[in-house]
């Protein structure tokens, strides 16, 4: 007699192992793609990666470092005097500029930085972008140099313990007085004798300020080398008299 029941209701182990296998790329492509989300929207809204391509901020970050940028700022987190602050350029200011392109050459490293630079980890688009210090802020008067050599925003004198100087050099080589407009700010390196900043783009469309829809975050951290992991500070002190100044 034949059994008929035999084997009925069960698949062969190589169709159960097939859909496993299915089910796991499946799975796998679900991962990887909300996780392309999540990071995007990261990348999108909150922080993003940058990389450094001129001395301009020396000694606070050296050429080929990484700095994560707070994107929350200014939108949702005001700017404070002090942020470092990464910015789009407002027409002119990298005309010219002696900054090296950070752009892979190879077909492979493009393919991997476009990914990388989509989910805020790359820094494919560095090239139009630059980095500096605000030192003022909407409606403030920054003025240099008094007879010590310092720079003074709203008649306050500033102690600056970030720039890099000669020994007994001024704060600026070139003296200037501007009072910043509302809705943009006055931005300079902090290698003040090599950086093309606020001061040395007075003759672009923006005047040498920097509009805030501009901005695009507060660089926070150094991010790579690993040797160079820091915060950044924001020297609060140094402008502390500043805000007294403005109440």
């Amino acid at each position: 007699m034949t059994d008929t029941t035999q084997g009925s209701g069960r698949r062969p182990r190589a169709e159960k192992q097939g859909n496993g296998v299915l089910t796991f790329l499946r799975d796998l492509v679900i991962i990887f793609l909300a996780a392309l989300l999540v990071s995007f929207l990261v990348k999108t809204f909150l922080i993003r990666s940058f990389y450094i391509p001129s001395e301009s901020m020396e000694n606070t970050l050296q050429v080929n470092d990484r700095v994560i940028v707070n994107e929350l700022v200014p939108d949702v987190v005001s700017l404070k005097r002090g942020d470092v602050v990464v910015f789009k350029d407002p027409g002119g200011w990298l005309t010219g500029a002696n900054v090296p392109s950070v752009a892979p050459t190879t077909q492979p490293a493009k393919a991997i930085d476009w990914l990388l630079t989509q989910v805020g980890l790359g820094t494919g688009d560095s090239d139009d972008h630059l980095i500096k210090r605000v030192i003022g802020l909407p409606g403030d008067k920054v003025t240099c140099c008094n007879d010590l050599g310092q720079m003074s925003v709203n008649g306050v004198p500033l102690k600056e313990p970030y720039t890099l100087l000669p020994s007994g050099a001024p704060a600026s080589a070139d003296p200037f007085s501007v009072t910043v407009p509302e809705g943009t700010i006055w931005v300079m390196g902090d290698n003040r004798n090599d950086s093309k900043d606020s001061r040395y783009n007075r003759d672009t469309p923006s005047k040498g300020f920097v509009p805030l829809s501009d901005v695009t975050g507060r660089a926070f951290v150094i991010s790579w080398p690993t040797s160079r992991w820091t915060w950044l500070d924001d020297y609060p002190d140094v402008f502390a008299g500043v805000e007294e100044k403005d109440r």
